[in-house]
């Protein structure tokens, strides 16, 4: 669900339809809340063989957003550690597959393959930019952490996070638009 609040920015819960994707554009301040799952590399090469296979994957990704993060552990009294985001790009050859059976959302930070772009307007898709850098500052949007597949990876660990109002900008949207590229060209001389 995609609602725009009085300041502007809009508050995004998932799981997202397609026509939550839709409502999105690259540039729009977003505040997510509800669940968001976790996997960084050695979660999506666990992925991958599942879905060449038709096999489920750890948790139903129809509608949902992958974070791209490993969590440092908590310290005492505080819910999780530093969660800030990873390079997307990483997870580039992976991106098209997932999107393809229905996930709606990644976050991370970087810019992301033409592949991906192309697979996020194929498939109704939209890529979140979290703040790198950030990752104390994110960890107070996060109020409940599980692990629920692939405990052996650790930080890696695809985890189920439960947040509110977690920042986020939209950098690729499914209409092709990229901040990244737009930014450069608001800025060029």
């Amino acid at each position: 669900m995609i609602r725009t609040a009085p300041d502007g920015i809009k508050d995004v819960t998932p799981p997202l339809s397609d026509a939550d994707v839709e409502a999105l554009r690259c540039g729009d301040r977003v505040r997510i809340t509800g669940v968001l799952y976790t996997g960084r590399d050695a979660a999506h090469a666990r992925f991958l063989p599942l879905m060449n296979e038709n096999k489920p994957l750890p948790f139903d990704v129809r509608g949902q957003i992958i974070y791209y993060t490993g969590p440092s552990p908590a310290r005492p009294g505080m819910v999780v550690g530093s969660i800030g985001p990873t390079t997307g790009s990483r997870m580039d050859k992976y991106a098209p597959g997932l999107l393809a059976i229905g996930l709606k959302g990644m976050m991370g930070k970087g810019s992301r393959s033409e592949a991906v772009r192309e697979a996020l307007k194929e498939h109704k898709g939209v890529y979140f930019g979290a703040v790198g850098g950030a990752g104390a500052y994110l960890s107070r949007f996060v109020k409940r952490v599980k692990v629920i597949a692939y405990e052996d990876l650790g930080t890696e660990a695809v985890r189920r996070l439960e947040v509110e109002g977690f920042p986020a900008i939209v950098i690729n949207d499914c209409h092709g638009g990229d901040l990244y590229q737009e930014g450069m060209r608001a800025y060029a001389r």
